[in-house]
């Protein structure tokens, strides 16, 4: 792209347009904390495991939304993302549960991009 302002917004976007389900699922999950141990337990997953779930979820999705670390956070969260949907969408008999499997897969590679692309410069980053 030959206009880096027009590329440093779209990549702003699309921070923020990836973080946003992390960070409202870290939410969601703080409020919801009972249910979503017992859902990780279903799924042979320790409700053990669950603060450091929100905390990958909420602090990693905020760090991509500001930019901070965004290299970093990216790696985290795309590997989150694709042991999230080996360890709980696998029953591809649903067909929903395919579609989210696909849904992770294609943010796992956004996370891919945006850690080889780096944050641009409308972050703390800066790069």
């Amino acid at each position: 792209m030959n206009n880096p302002a027009l590329a440093d917004a779209a990549k702003l976007v699309g921070r923020i347009l990836l973080a946003l389900m992390f960070v409202l699922g870290g939410w969601s999950k703080i409020n919801g904390y009972a249910g979503t141990q017992a859902y990780m337990g279903s799924a042979g997953v320790p409700g053990i495991l669950l603060p450091l779930v929100i905390i990958v979820e909420l602090i990693g999705g905020l760090m991509i939304v500001v930019g901070y670390k965004t290299r970093l956070a990216a790696l985290a969260l795309f590997a989150f993302t694709i042991a999230a949907s080996v360890l709980f969408h696998m029953n591809w008999a649903q067909p929903m549960q395919q579609l989210l499997f696909m849904k992770n897969l294609a943010v796992a590679g956004g996370f891919l991009v945006l850690f080889t692309a780096g944050a641009g410069a409308y972050s703390v980053d800066k790069d």
